[in-house]
């Protein structure tokens, strides 16, 4: 059947457009009613509405632009760069887990260039010394005085690259970075600039020369991500997009610093339910019983890590409320590292986590109008 598109009769573009404007309005009049009680004025009320609508949607422009900056070098893995992208927005850190050549290298350069951010990088290996992460201070012969040379992490995205090569005395040297974004060298404390995102990656296949990251360490990261493997097609893509060209060192920056640091704020405004609450502690709490045979549940700072990175999710999926699905997209990643257990393989760690969103309850409710 043919459509008529003459004169009086709207073709597809402009019923599509209707409707895409109508979908807009409508999710617009829902946004103003789940804000209705936000003061007792009525048009205050709207103003203050307008204005997180439109945050929101510019938010959404900027996400969009940096994850099709991302997808000009990397071919599939988008549930990948979703958590990558929700991590960073929540202000956390990200461990990517993977054996060699599956992307993860190139996956945080492709984050790093796609913002105006200064990037640093640094390669572990066993002697690898503490000061050549932070920094050391060197005497300099023609002022006749120490000076500070920083190290790679003071830059707004570090790649900490295979960083299971590094000795545990070195690995610790990216503790403080992580957890205060400070640096203490010779009892002189530095701050680090702002925003500061690691990106560390290792190999979990090999053993000889590296050295486990600890507890304490782990603890520090808001998400551990597994990368994807590529489907026979991704893969012949792959070929046809680098056998000539080398897309990585085209890549130029598409938001700046300020978009970022208002990225960041906007995370922290995504709204989370009073029961969603509820429901990240128990899922918290269920790590703790003695059910999966744990001898150590996820700390405090683990419930903390779930409800950020769920608004992080939330703000990439364009909405500016979390529901369960968030929390339930996030669980794993963010739970399955922090917490002791019979199961040592993490493969083992992510199905108990798993099986924790099967067995407790979700709670259910129009998450668009509260």
């Amino acid at each position: 059947m043919m459509l008529n598109t003459g004169k009086g009769m709207p073709g597809v573009t402009e019923k599509l457009r209707f409707r895409q404007g109508y979908a807009r309005v409508t999710g617009k009049l829902r946004f103003r009613q789940g804000h209705a009680l936000l003061t007792e004025d009525p048009e205050k009320t709207s103003e203050i509405t307008d204005r997180i609508w439109t945050n929101m949607e510019n938010m959404e422009n900027l996400l969009t632009k940096i994850r099709e900056n991302i997808s000009k070098v990397m071919i599939g893995e988008e549930s990948v760069i979703t958590l990558l992208l929700s991590s960073f927005a929540a202000g956390g850190h990200v461990l990517l887990e993977d054996v060699p050549g599956t992307g993860k290298t190139v996956m945080a350069k492709s984050l790093a260039r796609s913002m105006d951010l200064s990037f640093g990088r640094i390669q572990f290996t066993p002697d690898l010394l503490p000061g050549d992460v932070t920094g050391i201070h060197y005497f300099d012969q023609s002022e006749s005085r120490f000076r500070f040379r920083p190290g790679p992490v003071f830059a707004n995205v570090l790649l900490a690259d295979e960083i299971n090569r590094a000795t545990p005395r070195t690995q610790s040297a990216l503790l403080e970075c992580m957890a205060e974004k400070q640096v203490t060298v010779d009892g002189e404390t530095k701050l680090l600039e702002d925003p500061f995102f690691v990106v560390a990656t290792q190999n979990p296949v090999e053993t000889l020369g590296c050295y486990p990251l600890p507890e304490a360490q782990l603890d520090r990261f808001l998400m551990k991500i597994r990368m994807e493997g590529l489907q026979a097609g991704e893969e012949r893509r792959l070929l046809d997009r680098f056998i000539t060209d080398e897309p990585l060192e085209a890549l130029a920056p598409v938001v700046t610093s300020e978009d970022v640091r208002k990225l960041r704020d906007s995370c922290r405004e995504v709204r989370v339910h009073a029961d969603l609450r509820d429901y990240i502690v128990a899922l918290v709490q269920a790590t703790r019983t003695d059910r999966f045979g744990n001898r150590q549940g996820v700390s405090p700072r683990g419930t903390l890590a779930l409800l950020r990175a769920a608004q992080g999710f939330a703000l990439v999926s364009g909405r500016s409320y979390v529901v369960p699905e968030d929390i339930k997209a996030v669980a794993v990643p963010v739970l399955a590292h922090r917490f002791l257990s019979e199961q040592t393989d993490g493969a083992d760690k992510e199905k108990l986590v798993s099986r924790l969103l099967d067995q407790i309850a979700v709670p259910t409710e129009d998450w668009s109008a509260r």
